[in-house]
């Protein structure tokens, strides 16, 4: 028999099994069962981790890799578009593939007049 808890919403009187899976609530599940009502967790106090394909992260050891590669090799070594790439993409761009990305990075990310005009000139 899986776990389950069994919630009472006092404002209806509705009770609903939310299944429990790996000692804790999956967040999807929730969402289906109680739409609308979220949990608020200031600094993810009681956010569980989960598995990253992007992210190693060994605080002990003072490891934090994205991708495989080291953050000091990161920051010294490649700009944010560089890292942009190898997040998304999952290596770092050769210089032909940078310079395309840079271009449609560069291209796509205009500020439309009327929100230059009310945010930056509102000062």
């Amino acid at each position: 028999m899986p776990e389950t808890i069994t919630i009472t919403d006092n404002r209806t009187g509705d009770s609903i099994e939310v299944p429990i899976d790996r000692g804790g609530v999956d967040a999807k599940e929730w969402g289906k069962l109680l739409p609308g009502v979220w949990f608020h967790d200031p600094a993810f106090g009681a956010t569980s981790a989960a598995a990253s394909g992007i992210t190693e992260l060994d605080g002990a050891n003072g490891v934090l890799r994205y991708r495989g590669y080291p953050i000091e090799q990161l920051a010294e070594q490649s700009s944010y578009l560089e890292v942009a790439y190898l997040l998304i993409h999952g290596e770092l761009p050769t210089a032909q593939e940078f310079e395309a990305w840079r271009y449609e990075i560069t291209h796509h990310t205009f500020i439309h007049e009327n929100v230059r005009k009310r945010f930056m000139e509102g000062f």
